[in-house]
């Protein structure tokens, strides 16, 4: 009768209150379990791995730099082109290479009108991917 008394309602009535200390004990000593045992499950299999002398493969394609001087002349991979021609040019790129990306490097006392046909003849020749380069700060 003692061992279920209660200090509050008479020695009859049964304790009604739960000890968490084991639980709490168990608890932890699982947690340092898993704690211990986690980093020893992501490398369960050993592996060496052979070692080769090759150099990494970059799958990055081919980038156009076009340059707009002040002047509004346009350089492509640093050579002169005409602006009538520039059209055919973004096309033979895309189709040689879908993924083909566009550098436009244009000086700042350039014509806002100049810079949006050349965006426009890029984007409907199939060049998607256009970067505009400029300096740091």
């Amino acid at each position: 009768m003692m061992a279920f008394g209660s200090f509050d309602k008479g020695a009859d009535a049964p304790m009604s209150e739960i000890n968490t200390t084991p639980l709490v004990d168990v608890m932890l000593v699982l947690l340092v379990v898993f704690i211990i045992t986690a980093p020893l499950l992501t490398n369960a299999v050993q592996v060496n791995l052979p070692q080769a002398n090759a150099s990494q493969h970059e799958d990055r394609p081919e980038a156009i730099r076009l340059a707009i001087n002040a002047d509004g002349r346009l350089y492509w991979n640093d050579l002169p082109i005409e602006p009538g021609r520039l059209k055919s040019r973004f096309a033979e790129a895309a189709a040689a290479n879908p993924a083909v990306e566009l550098h436009l490097r244009a000086d700042k006392a350039v014509r806002y009108e100049l810079v949006a046909e050349t965006l426009a003849a890029a984007q409907s020749s199939g060049v998607s991917r256009i970067g505009f380069v400029t300096e740091a700060q």
